[in-house]
């Protein structure tokens, strides 16, 4: 799967509760949950970026509590996928189980701007950007979690495999 997006930069240890600020926990919607995204660090981050665009952040992306309506909210703005250079564990994994894809590399972190554009190859864990030309390689994602992004997330494969 190729995406291609726009970089928005945030730093390190972004925490959930800046990803979304914990008063918005009641929300059920996630359009609207999508609508806090970022809120805590930009405010107006939802009307800023564009359906596909990309989060490149630092070490430790995720951190905090362990909130599943986090990686929700980046999925439901519209995220196509978050780079970093790592992931604290628990967000890693509520990441792929409602279906957002999110890649380990420490170089896109420190060497693309926000701004430019980037084309991400999920299996191979290959990043362009596409200003520049540099090629930058994360971590591939493992097979099996592939097919939960293709599927949407854990509840969807399970749906997919058991269901049918």
């Amino acid at each position: 799967m190729i995406l291609r997006g726009k970089i928005w930069k945030f730093g390190s240890d972004v925490d959930t509760d800046v990803i979304l600020p914990a008063r918005y926990l009641n929300i059920t919607d996630p359009r609207e949950l999508g609508k806090h995204c970022m809120e805590g660090i930009s405010p107006d981050f939802y009307k800023k970026m564009k359906t596909g665009d990309i989060i490149v952040a630092g070490k430790n992306f995720g951190c905090g509590s362990s909130r599943e309506h986090a990686p929700l909210a980046i999925k439901a703005l519209g995220i196509s996928c978050v780079i970093a250079k790592t992931f604290a564990r628990i967000f890693y994994r509520n990441a792929f189980n409602i279906g957002l894809p999110i890649l380990e590399c420490a170089e896109t972190s420190d060497r693309i701007e926000e701004g430019q554009e980037v084309e991400v190859n999920l299996d191979t864990g290959q990043i362009q950007n596409l200003k520049s030309g540099q090629k930058f390689q994360a971590k591939p994602i493992p097979p099996f979690m592939q097919e939960l992004v293709r599927d949407g997330g854990l509840m969807n494969h399970i749906a997919k495999r058991f269901c049918l």
